[in-house]
């Protein structure tokens, strides 16, 4: 492993511990030349994923995306960034476990929703009229009464 303070590969392992969610490994690192320490996260990587968009368009997915889309429907929400964050993970998951390299976006568009319902309302019915591409107001009332 490579220092990140001064670029030896001359490094020693002082700890190893299971990432909390346990899909990873944390390493406490010394550097044996200039004697810093720093810390490693090792993950297995996963397979690639393909998202299939309603056009037919085919886009790698994006971790980062789905985070985007799930930290906008939370804007001004209580909900912790931890649990934002777990949620991300959880999705993505659970998008890896269909052991599929194709994933539509409307398979992925039912679990955020399934998952924001659980979490918050507010943000279950923000996601839903983006996703369901609402139109009007009696979108948004029908989607309540249901």
């Amino acid at each position: 492993m490579k220092c990140p303070f001064c670029t030896k590969v001359n490094t020693q392992v002082l700890e190893s511990r299971i990432v909390e969610n346990g899909d990873g490994i944390r390493r406490r690192r010394e550097c044996k030349s200039c004697k810093k320490r720093f810390t490693t996260i090792e993950k297995v990587k996963g397979s690639v994923l393909w998202v299939i968009k309603k056009d037919g368009r085919r886009e790698l997915f994006e971790k980062e995306k789905l985070r985007g889309g799930i930290t906008k429907a939370l804007e001004k929400r209580p909900v912790s960034i931890d649990l934002i964050n777990q949620t991300v993970d959880d999705l993505e998951r659970e998008l890896l476990s269909q052991e599929k390299e194709e994933i539509s976006t409307e398979l992925i568009g039912k679990l955020v929703l399934k998952k924001l319902k659980k979490i918050d309302k507010v943000a279950w019915l923000r996601f839903a009229s983006v996703y369901l591409e609402f139109n009007n107001i009696k979108d948004f009332e029908k989607a309540i009464k249901k």
